[in-house]
């Protein structure tokens, strides 16, 4: 305690007010004794002296309790969330300290979304390194085997072509995950535009005709065209990578079926299939970032239908999988309009 006084002493502030107060006890005591009686000089020493003591008490007894609340912040900034310093009664102080704990709370959950933030960064890593060992490795061996002078000619050309394919979903999965970043970022402007529903799903059918041709797949778009608002090319992104996903689960010689709808609060394009459906246990991770269900391919990867919602969604819009195992699967995008 007589370190605290020592201390709440060394303030300048209060030491100067200390030293006013008692200068105007003495004047007071003094002009009292001089002025009026021996007895009035005598009850102004009491009534000041009183007065001063008790402003000491009250400034002695918030000092300590500064001093309190600066060994709080110092085992906050140690990362100890664990106090509670909240009082129920009225004044400065304790608004300061609901402040405060307010601040802790802050302080506290952002720590644990750094911690997630933390664990899925390292997860994720992890996952892109596996994804890019796989390939790497198969391109190792093949570069090695090239290298063999009496290698036929129709192997050469075999493992040429397969290196080109490794390089190509090297390129693919690289280009993807930068997209992906910079969506996780939020870099991304989504522009608003006007874009005709059967435009956009013939923008991003484009690219996928030799693989529906070499499967023997067809793909069959119906309903009313209509004015979609949403950025086209990131839109157009969203559903090649729906679109890839039904093709890759259709056996040869189905059908990927696209049916737009319109209503007077969204818009909505359904993409199915009739291939072998999603597993039951699978269905809810679907959309996760790398995840792979026990029917996927074993060139899959596991990012395309997350980057598919992370656009949906950026965009306002949701998507949402429905599938039975044996009887296809259906993708319905909505994207809702804008009130006006």
């Amino acid at each position: 305690m007589g370190f605290m006084v020592m201390r709440f002493f060394r303030n300048r502030e209060i030491k100067w007010l200390t030293l006013l107060l008692v200068a105007i006890s003495a004047g007071g005591t003094t002009a009292g004794f001089l002025m009026l009686s021996r007895e009035a000089g005598m009850l102004v020493l009491f009534v000041s002296g009183a007065l001063t003591l008790i402003f000491l008490a009250f400034t002695v007894a918030r000092y300590v309790e500064i001093s309190r609340l600066a060994a709080y912040l110092r085992k906050v900034s140690r990362r100890d969330y664990t106090l509670d310093i909240r009082d129920n009664r009225e004044g400065e102080l304790s608004i300061l300290k609901s402040e405060i704990y307010k601040v802790t709370v802050m302080l506290s959950q952002q720590s644990e979304q750094l911690k997630k933030d933390k664990l899925w960064l390292s997860d994720c890593l992890s996952d892109i390194s596996h994804q890019l060992k796989t390939p790497l490795t198969s391109m190792f061996v093949m570069t090695d085997l090239l290298k063999d002078e009496n290698l036929p000619a129709d192997k050469r050309k075999e493992f040429s072509d397969k290196l080109n394919q490794q390089l190509e979903r090297l390129q693919w999965l690289l280009t993807s995950l930068l997209k992906l970043s910079r969506l996780d970022s939020g870099t991304v402007t989504f522009r608003k535009e006007q874009i005709s529903a059967k435009k956009l799903v013939q923008k991003s059918a484009e690219g996928l005709m030799i693989p529906l041709e070499l499967r023997d797949q067809t793909m069959r778009v119906s309903g009313p065209d209509m004015a979609l608002q949403c950025d086209s090319r990131w839109t157009s992104e969203a559903l090649v990578n729906i679109l890839k996903n039904c093709i890759e689960h259709t056996p040869n010689g189905g059908e990927i079926r696209i049916r737009l709808e319109d209503n007077p609060l969204f818009s909505s394009v359904t993409v199915s299939d009739n291939g072998e459906g999603i597993d039951r246990k699978d269905l809810p991770y679907i959309f996760n970032r790398f995840y792979k269900g026990r029917n996927a391919s074993p060139d899959s990867i596991g990012i395309g239908l997350n980057m598919a919602r992370t656009i949906i969604e950026a965009q306002g819009g949701s998507i949402e999988v429905q599938s039975r195992k044996g009887e296809g699967t259906r993708f319905l995008i909505r994207l809702y309009k804008a009130v006006v």
